[in-house]
This record gives structure tokens, sequence and C-alpha cells, in this order.
């Protein structure tokens, strides 16, 4: 296979983790053991549950039913990115943005961090299986079981479609949130659930773009890798069209108000120009600096945010006019 770029074998990384354990204090421990269930990842993946049950019930859930939605969710998500920085503890260790975690760092063995998922992932189970929904319970394991064993271990390092197919697990909050309200599935929120499946490229490809070189160091084939800047920027914008695309099939599908379509092309709107913009500097430059793919990764968070937002409130204005 042929890199943008230098080979991961030709090289070392500089900075590095050290390889002797660190002293760390009960708070760092702690901090090492919230660290490895992504927060941030798992605050993006409840964004897209907690609205989807607004829009299910066609008002406000009881809150019981979402505070244990969140909490499965949240030990679910948690899990699998425990199991995620275990299993790439090695890549981990010689990468710039992720070389901090705490396995490189051994403030937590791989062992206690095997325990702490597993234990996190029938913790979930139990929570959503007998204060939810078993329908519910299924599909987080599923989707648990599936960024783990497929993405993780199948596809990341072996495909640049890696994170197009294993970005299904991310997928899946859309889902469960529905299920959680109804325990059952339809059409409205597996079209939500093919929004996020088509935001996921474009919004991981930008922050690929950012850190290729990262990921050229320890042979991981994601696309910003194997291509050149311009070409990735043609697949984001593809992918940003039919995401938006997508997004307005919940208008007749769903029976939604006007609000939802109106936020749905003005986010959809504003996000294309920004994909646009960001493949006409790709095309003009391979740069990183003049490309700016961060802008582009951010835009695409408050996007999926917005829009989502927006899921939760149509039914409120729709209906109570």
């Amino acid at each position: 296979m042929t890199y943008v770029g230098q080979s991961a074998s030709a090289r070392q990384q500089e900075g590095a983790a050290p390889a002797d354990p660190e002293r760390a204090s009960i708070s760092d421990v702690i901090g090492a053991y919230v660290g490895l269930t992504k927060p941030r990842v798992i605050e993006l993946l409840l964004l897209t549950t907690v609205p989807v049950m607004f829009f299910a019930e066609r008002g406000v859930p009881d809150l019981w039913l979402v505070l244990a939605t969140v909490v499965g969710g949240t030990l679910s998500a948690g899990s699998a990115s425990t199991y995620n920085c275990v299993y790439d503890r090695d890549i981990d260790e010689q990468m710039r943005r992720t070389r901090r975690r705490a396995l490189p760092r051994h403030i937590v063995s791989a062992t206690s961090a095997l325990v702490f998922a597993t234990v996190l992932a029938v913790a979930s189970t139990l929570v959503l299986g007998f204060f939810v929904n078993w329908l519910s319970a299924g599909l987080s394991l599923g989707a648990n079981a599936f960024y783990v064993f497929v993405y993780t271990m199948l596809l990341k390092r072996r495909t640049t479609q890696n994170i197009v197919w294993g970005g299904l697990a991310g997928c899946f909050p859309a889902l469960i949130g529905w299920t959680a309200v109804t325990n059952e599935l339809a059409w409205t929120p597996v079209i939500l659930f093919l929004v996020v499946f088509f935001w996921t490229p474009p919004h991981t490809w930008a922050l690929a773009l950012r850190y290729r070189e990262d990921y050229a160091n320890v042979d991981v084939p994601m696309l910003p890798v194997v291509k050149p800047a311009a070409e990735v920027g043609r697949q984001i914008v593809i992918y940003s069209w039919v995401m938006v695309a997508t997004s307005l099939l919940l208008w007749p599908v769903a029976d939604t108000g006007y609000f939802y379509p109106a936020c749905a092309v003005v986010l959809g709107a504003v996000f294309l120009v920004e994909a646009h913009k960001m493949w006409r500097r790709a095309k003009g430059s391979d740069v990183l600096a003049e490309i700016k793919p961060m802008r582009l990764f951010h835009n695409s968070n408050l996007y999926l945010s917005l829009l989502f937002v927006a899921v939760a409130i149509d039914p409120l204005i729709h209906l109570g006019g």
C-alpha cells in the first residue's frame, strides 16, 4: 500500500510517552479511568439519543426513562471506548494525539482496563434491560460489539473504508433513543441512523486529515493517509450532500412540522458551503495550514448537535401549535 507521507516503519516518534510507569495520585487514576471512556464522544452519542426520545414521545418523555437511557448509554459507550483503548494501546503510544492517554502513560494496566470495560458493558446491559427495555439493551450491546470487533479489530488497520462501515456503531444511539420510548423500530429512527452514518466520514476524515502523519506513522490507512487531500475533500463533499438530503427525508416520512426542515435546510447549507470551501483549498494546496480541516471538523459537531436539537424541539412546537 502506498501512503501519502512517510512510512511508519521508516521513522520514530518524537517525544513518545515514557515506558516506565508514572507515579500517579488517586485523583490521577480516577481521571485516567474516566479518560478511557472518552467523555467527549459520549456527549455526542447522547446528543443523538435524547432528542430522538422527545421525537418518539411527540413531547416530553418520562424523565426517569430518559435518565435510565442516558446512564445505560453512557456505560455502553464508555465500555466500547475503553475496549478500543486497550486494543489500540500500541498505536496510541506512538501518536501525538493519543500518547497522553492512560494506557500509553501506564497509569492503568491493560488488564485493569479490560476488566473495567467488561464491568461497564455488563452494567449497561442490565440498566437498559431492567429499567428501559431489552430491545434497547440488545441494540446497545450490539453497537458495543460492532465497534470493538468489526471496527477496532477488523477494519481500522486494514482498509480506507474503516470509518465508513465502522461508523455504524455510532449510529445506534438514534435507534436506542427511539426504542427506549416505543419498544419497537420504525423508519423514522432509521433515517436519523442514516444521517449519522453519512455524517461520520466527513467528520472523521476532517480530523484524520489534520492528524494524517500520526496515522501514517502507525500504518493505519485512514483515507487522508492513502489519498491526496483533494480526493479526501471530494469524498467529503459527496458524503455531505447525501447527509443533507437524507436529513430532509425526515420531514415527509415522520410528518414533522416546519421547524425541523427549516433548520435542516439552513444547517445543511452552512455545512455544504464549508465542505466545498475545504475541498477548494485542498485542490489548491496540500498544506494543512491552508486546507484548515479542523474548521470543518468543528462545524460538523455543531451541525449534528443543532440538527438533533431541532429533532427534539419540532414536536413540541408542531403539536403545541
